[in-house]
């Protein structure tokens, strides 16, 4: 589906007009104007036409039209392509889509994949700094790049509160172990879903500052060093996340470790004193014929102190050890 198809004059950094489709190859003939184009959920009927006006790379096209690509940065010629990862909160995970971006002289296609969130905001921004806009597709490739990453930051804070929160519970009496290991794994799955999309990505952006630098990226070095010093902090906390949640595993199945090596202790205390009674109910109730103590007067309630005694010392020792 066609969301905008507009022409820039790109040495004023103004927006010209709205065009047809079919008006597209028209302008990218003209290297003063800048044509940007962005697709949601296209039909291959719709990418053909894009690689038919833009002369695409086909192998990219093919891989914009199939989806499910690892973050990355390829160059075709004049021509640049990326993809990247657009996550969206779903259920106790991440629903993930995608942008393509094709990058020519004068050209940005952005294609967009099963993903809700618009960039109108990010065409909005490029059109208030004609100054930046005069940079010419760079700084739009930028521009889109820069709302991605910066999609980013919201979920990592989410998952640290998260985070935070099941911390908090796995101390808590009473708390469930089973519930509060869920969490845990839940969270673990979404840094990995992340970091999946952070991490390829931030190897990609490396590339278009200093060094070897596309001709289309030239002008935005420094705004391209930006997005790659967000990536590395994004990365950071994330391997932060990741170690701080596989030592809350450990702590939680160290109590959990802990509360058994309990309840063990009381049941073998409990075993001890109870013990001590079976003993000595069993040798008086041997049917043996010549046992003094079963006529002695006092031999019943005799039996019962001495068993009341040894279970109460018993039951004194094991609550001093902590046992009880």
């Amino acid at each position: 589906m066609l969301i905008n198809c507009t022409v820039y004059q790109q040495d004023q950094g103004t927006k010209l007009r709205d065009i047809a489709i079919s008006e597209i190859d028209t302008y990218t003939a003209q290297p003063d104007y800048l044509t940007w184009v962005a697709l949601k959920d296209p039909s291959p009927e719709e990418l053909q036409q894009m690689q038919e006006e833009f002369d695409l790379p086909a192998l990219a096209v093919e891989d914009a039209h199939h989806g499910h690509q690892r973050p990355k940065l390829e160059e075709y010629g004049d021509t640049l392509f990326a993809v990247m990862h657009l996550l969206e909160p779903e259920d106790d995970g991440y629903r993930v889509g995608e942008v393509n971006v094709f990058v020519g002289r004068n050209y940005v296609l952005s294609v967009r994949s099963r993903n809700s969130q618009a960039f109108l905001g990010v065409r909005a921004r490029c059109e208030r700094e004609p100054a930046m806009l005069k940079r010419g597709a760079g700084f739009v490739f930028y521009a889109l790049m820069d709302a991605v990453v910066d999609r980013y930051f919201p979920l990592i804070d989410q998952l640290e509160s998260d985070l935070e929160t099941v911390e908090e519970r796995i101390f808590t009496k009473g708390a469930q172990a089973r519930d509060n290991m869920e969490q845990l794994y839940s969270i673990k799955r979404r840094i990995m879903t992340l970091k999946h999309a952070v991490a390829p990505l931030m190897e990609a952006v490396g590339r278009l500052h200093g060094g070897r630098v596309s001709p289309i990226c030239a002008s935005s070095q420094d705004y391209f060093r930006d997005v790659h010093d967000h990536l590395i902090r994004i990365n950071s906390a994330l391997d932060t996340l990741r170690d701080t949640v596989s030592t809350a595993i450990q702590v939680s199945l160290s109590l959990v470790t802990i509360d058994e090596s309990e309840v063990n202790k009381r049941l073998a205390a409990w075993a001890g004193i109870f013990a001590a009674a079976t003993a000595l109910a069993g040798i008086w109730g041997m049917n043996f014929k010549h046992m003094p103590e079963l006529e002695w007067v006092w031999s019943y309630p005799a039996a019962l102190g001495l068993i009341a005694t040894i279970s109460g010392v018993l039951y004194y020792r094991f609550k001093k050890a902590g046992w009880l």
